[in-house]
């Protein structure tokens, strides 16, 4: 196994090591059944820990690249040829609630501490008009966020902060054109669907299976445009698979389609690695991804973002670029405080930790 696993490297060696495995499973090396090599063997080889293998063999498991088979190993569930064949029909699926609960509630104190600190530092700051697309530093520290925790990197001229998803999805319909058409999950988050239909844009209802959107329902459908939330898909629960994902990002690459990537929940996965993004993994500018801090701190914080290709950025910037940002400056600094100072993630970390246990 010639893996060049370097421990004295800032990335640790389980990840190293993951990513190695990943790389090779998705490039064909192990092919979809084959065995992987026992744990024993890699540590052997690379001169590493039992321990270190188990940890990278956890996360594939995590992520839908392999599966463990009771004492004969792990074997490869990832398989470049899914969405080609055909599929077996949606099946009728559990509706669990979200997971905005006590235990994911972001702490009260330290949003007080917070604002009491923009307050006093900031001064007449927070009664300014922030630029249309919000705060500069805000941004700032969005590109920074999300380069280190969701492999995504970004300019801050790609980013456009609004008051929550629904604000945010009327800006998708007015950026990319009414004359498109737009797929959908089937069920999906119910606002998706009204602001779509509201929009009177062409609708097409993708049923889902067990891990995404159903292959052949997105081998033959005329959208251009495809609406998904690929880590939870709210009410359904279902999480997409490593292959689903890749699928995703086959059916994209054709002229003129684009995907718009919903990332709903996933800073909570019990995963000790930050769930991979279609921004992040594909090497075309098809991929619009949104988030918003509505789980992740509070419903009544109505403020989002999206990301934009490069591209759309600057046409957003010619079309949309006159409307006023509709996050209060306050509000705007209050986040850019909690992303800079580490409260975010710190409070992120703690709710998957306990989610874990």
């Amino acid at each position: 196994m010639q893996y060049n696993i370097q421990k004295d490297r800032h990335t640790p060696a389980y990840l190293q090591l993951y990513t190695c495995l990943r790389d090779d499973i998705v490039q064909g090396v192990y092919p979809y059944g084959t065995k992987l090599p026992s744990k024993r063997t890699i540590a052997d080889e690379l001169s590493l820990s039992i321990i270190t293998v188990e940890h990278a063999y956890a996360l594939l498991c995590d992520e839908g690249y392999i599966r463990p088979r009771e004492r004969s190993g792990y074997f490869v569930l990832f398989r470049t040829s899914d969405g080609f064949a055909s599929s077996p029909p949606p099946v009728a699926l559990p509706l669990p609630q979200t997971q905005h609960t006590a235990q994911t509630q972001f702490p009260l104190s330290v949003l007080t501490k917070t604002m009491r600190r923009v307050m006093s530092e900031c001064g007449d700051a927070i009664l300014e008009r922030t630029p249309n697309a919000g705060l500069p530093a805000l941004r700032e520290a969005l590109c920074r966020y999300l380069a280190r925790s969701r492999g995504i990197h970004t300019d801050p001229a790609q980013i456009v902060i609004g008051s929550g998803a629904e604000y945010l999805y009327t800006f998708v319909v007015r950026l990319l054109g009414r004359q498109r058409i737009y797929g959908i999950e089937s069920p999906s988050y119910k606002k998706i669907e009204q602001i779509y239909r509201a929009a009177d844009v062409p609708l097409r209802m993708l049923p889902l299976g067990q891990d995404g959107v159903d292959s052949r329902a997105l081998r033959e459908t005329d959208a251009d445009v495809l609406h998904i939330t690929p880590y939870r898909s709210f009410p359904s629960g279902v999480t997409a698979t490593a292959s689903k994902r890749h699928e995703y990002l086959r059916w994209a690459e054709k002229e003129g389609r684009i995907l718009i990537e919903d990332d709903f929940e996933s800073e909570f996965s019990v995963s000790t690695k930050p769930e991979e993004t279609l921004f992040g993994s594909t090497k075309k500018e098809n991929v619009l991804y949104m988030n918003t801090f509505s789980q992740t701190i509070s419903p009544s914080l109505r403020a989002g973002y999206m990301v934009l290709p490069a591209h759309l950025a600057d046409e957003f910037e010619q079309k949309l670029g006159f409307f006023a940002c509709t996050v209060p400056t306050f509000e705007q600094l209050v986040l850019t405080q909690l992303l800079t100072s580490g409260d975010f993630e710190r409070h992120i970390n703690r709710v998957r930790r306990k989610l874990r246990k």
